[in-house]
């Protein structure tokens, strides 16, 4: 697919079990798109196989069967331009303490063949906000400035695809934004960007499309949007100007009082609209002094995909949300 910057057909990865365990299949037949210039999510559980998908990618994991091609080449048939196509910023810190961001930059350039008149080190140090540092010893740079370096180093080669791997994982605010800031506008110069997190939010704000994948299994791929039309569930929760002693009956609406006082009220949307939830509260008497509403996000859809299979996803009748008006990092 001429549009497509990675396709997997039927990839499987299986690792030799050792004394005498049956051999550990870390994926088992991914079929995978994904389209260029998009923001890609792979979500998926720690052990789904995420990080052997990517080792698979960059060419330090070999699959056992199945065909990848990155931005048009073969994995097999071209491995030099397959991995030339793409970049990747792992998740641990792996940097020479005894280069500078400079000097780290100038090696992995030469590492993949650049030029040097085509080396961009200094405009690439400015991008990830380390020009202060360019000289600087590696080991002297603080945390966050060390994930800035692994962000650099993946893009010395003028990568087509870029693969984030947990790239806020335990980094502050500012960095969190600076990061954001940047890919984003790698996006919009053309580069494909595929992000793996734990912060289901960054996923839901940042990605076109997501695949989420559990025990080596793709188990849902769409876009941003249908994934979260899947679950149109609805909460809302009404702050009374007085104790509730009745509780409103409506078809398809699930009423509950918390120990604050406050009445929970649950519903699907397409089912049931907010008016009618309202108004089945002012039928037995409640006076409201506040309300307030939540609707299902990726978290919700992400539970529900990896506690089940994609094809148990609750339907209209069973699906609840998960949670109240909170929003939990995993």
């Amino acid at each position: 697919m001429r549009d497509a910057a990675i396709r997997i057909d039927g990839l499987h990865k299986a690792y030799r079990g050792s004394k005498g365990q049956p051999e550990k299949h870390a994926l088992k037949g991914i079929d995978l798109t994904v389209p260029r210039g998009s923001v890609f999510g792979l979500l998926g559980p720690n052990g789904a196989g995420k990080s052997t998908l990517i080792n698979i990618l960059a060419g330090l994991v070999v699959k056992s069967s199945g065909n990848v091609s990155i931005w048009g080449f073969d994995q097999d048939k071209d491995p030099r331009q397959s991995r030339a196509a793409i970049g990747v910023m792992p998740q641990e810190l792996n940097l020479d303490p005894f280069f500078t961001p400079r000097g780290a930059l100038e090696v992995q350039a030469g590492l993949y063949g650049v030029p040097k008149s085509e080396r961009r080190s200094d405009e690439i140090l400015e991008l990830v906000g380390l020009s202060d540092k360019a000289e600087a010893y590696a080991r002297t740079l603080s945390g966050g400035m060390r994930r800035r370096l692994l962000l650099a180093k993946a893009l010395v080669h003028h990568p087509k695809v870029l693969v984030l791997d947990e790239p806020t994982a335990g980094v502050d605010i500012e960095l969190r934004q600076m990061l954001w800031t940047n890919v984003r506008k790698l996006n919009e110069q053309g580069m494909t960007i595929i992000l793996t997190t734990h912060y289901l939010e960054e996923a839901q704000e940042m990605c076109d499309e997501i695949a989420i994948i559990n025990h080596g299994e793709k188990i849902a791929q769409d876009s941003t949007a249908n994934l979260l039309s899947r679950m149109d569930s609805r909460t809302m929760v009404i702050a009374p100007d007085s104790p509730v002693s009745n509780l409103p009956v409506t078809e398809g609406v699930e009423a509950a009082l918390q120990d604050d006082g406050n009445l929970i009220l649950r519903y699907r949307s397409t089912q049931t609209s907010a008016e009618q939830v309202l108004e089945s509260v002012r039928q037995v008497g409640i006076r409201i002094r506040d309300v307030r509403t939540a609707e299902a996000d990726l978290e919700d859809v992400f539970l529900a995909l990896t506690s089940a299979r994609a094809d148990d996803l609750p339907t209209d009748d069973q699906t609840k949300p998960r949670r109240g008006m909170h929003r939990v990092k995993l």
